[in-house]
């Protein structure tokens, strides 16, 4: 592994168009091969040389997450951020809830801070983990929002999906989570960025103002009565209003069994579903 790892260093070390910054997802890619061959090489010259090419290229990258901070706070998220969504099947082998790239992209512009230790999960509750960055922008795309929308996500966690709608689009995001540490950091994030139209409640699902979304959005954060009650609540709303609902992972298979929602496109596994009330 140690020849791999030489050769790597060469061609970074020639490759000087790693260091501007319309090269972030060649330097992520360089950074995670340098982390999987840095593991197998022991101390030495070579080592050496591959850390300082690793402390290059985050640099780098800290740099553009703060130019890309700023932006947001001036209201120009949607140019400066969702220009580098990419295409959401650039990679079709990759599984639906892999993450790539764009993760690193959020996660190194969302400025969370250390998160505190949650809760001990409830019966029905699921380990929470964000949607991965390709599916939000991808849903973001297909959901075309204006400034009429708001999109609520059921089990928001650190609200990626609330904070990347009010970056990437005129609607308004909010967040209801009922555990209270990632309600703490989802508010901070919005309050670094100056997210105005990023809300997070701290409160349960079952007990959300459904009267509020014209979009609603589940990662799965919750099964059997839990899910149930949700989902019999918006049915209620659905007959006042019309509106879409959106999810992801197992949970889409419960809401295609729904009677009161529709679709035109079957929905798969590897790929946020989008449904509608039917009329």
């Amino acid at each position: 592994m140690s020849a791999a790892l030489q050769v790597l260093v060469e061609a970074l070390e020639a490759d000087r168009a790693l260091d501007a910054s319309p090269q972030f997802r060649e330097r992520i890619e360089a950074l995670d091969r340098l982390d999987a061959l840095m593991s197998t090489t022991g101390e030495g010259a070579l080592s050496q040389r591959a850390q300082a090419i690793q402390q290059r290229l985050e640099a780098v990258n800290a740099v553009q997450f703060e130019t890309l901070r700023e932006a947001i706070r001036r209201g120009e998220g949607h140019d400066a951020l969702y220009g580098w969504r990419g295409a959401p099947d650039d990679a079709p082998h990759r599984p639906g809830d892999a993450y790539d790239w764009r993760d690193e992209l959020v996660s190194g512009v969302l400025p969370f801070g250390e998160p505190g230790e949650a809760s001990a999960l409830a019966p029905e509750m699921v380990f929470y983990q964000p949607t991965p960055a390709r599916h939000v922008f991808d849903l973001l795309d297909r959901l075309a929002l204006n400034e009429n929308d708001v999109l609520v996500d059921l089990g928001s966690g650190l609200g990626h999906v609330p904070l990347l709608t009010a970056i990437c689009t005129k609607a308004r995001g909010v967040g209801i989570e009922i555990e209270p540490v990632y309600v703490h950091g989802a508010r901070a994030c919005a309050q670094a960025l100056q997210l105005a139209r990023a809300q997070f409640l701290q409160a349960d699902a079952r007990e959300a103002d459904f009267a509020i979304g014209s979009v609603f959005y589940l990662y799965t954060p919750f099964t059997g009565s839990i899910l149930r009650s949700v989902l019999d609540a918006l049915r209620r709303e659905a007959g006042r209003r019309a509106f879409r609902v959106c999810s992801f992972g197992p949970c889409t298979a419960v809401l295609a069994a729904e009677a009161w929602l529709a679709t035109d496109v079957v929905p798969t596994l590897d790929r946020v579903a989008i449904f509608r009330t039917r009329d």
